[in-house]
């Protein structure tokens, strides 16, 4: 762990740890094991959103019309969600290109910022969004398969594009971690990731 020497005294820097991957490889489900674990402030950006829309009138009539909110509306709510004292955990950001670049330029000379890349072939990720709505859980659209084909094809032409930028950015680590085995063996293999 990185941090800084200033008149005998070492302060470690603290960490970002950003889960990224496409629907149904767990994100929430490991964001849990990993709170469970150390205490983090979890930025998880569906509630966040949902949480701004309840107290801004002009978020929640964007999010009522299922608009995107602009670049710089939601890396404001990012940014006024990272704490320079606490160690982040993020769930759903960065979810495009420009994204990426605002977190990497804005802090990682701040934070020590790993990207863990749940990996899971396509196949797998509609097996398990199937699982959730079989077991009565997931999100409302999860049993319309044009909703679920619409949202993987923006993870594989929007987010993607920022996961393989973030493989290349000397300054983050990056841990590509296959969590297409059992739930417990993939947390063993993040961990392993994470303390590498």
């Amino acid at each position: 762990m990185s941090g800084f020497f200033f008149y005998g005294i070492i302060f470690s820097m603290k960490n970002i740890i950003v889960l990224m991957g496409g629907q149904g490889v767990g994100k929430g489900t490991f964001a849990k094991m990993l709170r469970e674990r150390h205490e983090y402030k979890y930025i998880e950006t569906g509630k966040m959103l949902r949480d701004a829309a309840a107290t801004d009138k002009e978020i929640a009539d964007i999010m009522a019309r299922g608009e995107l909110l602009s670049f710089e509306t939601l890396i404001r709510l990012v940014a006024e969600n990272i704490s320079d004292n606490s160690d982040i955990l993020m769930d759903g950001f960065p979810r495009t290109l420009d994204q990426a670049k605002w977190l990497v330029d804005n802090y990682a000379d701040k934070f020590n910022i790993t990207i863990i890349y749940l990996n899971v072939p396509e196949e797998i990720m509609v097996k398990r969004i199937q699982k959730r709505i079989n077991e009565g859980g997931g999100r409302a659209d999860d049993a319309d398969a044009a909703a679920i084909r619409k949202r993987l094809d923006i993870f594989w032409n929007t987010t993607m594009p920022a996961i393989n930028w973030l493989r290349t950015v000397n300054k983050i680590k990056f841990a590509d971690v296959d969590v297409s085995g059992d739930v417990n063996d993939n947390f063993k293999n993040i961990l392993k990731a994470l303390n590498n």
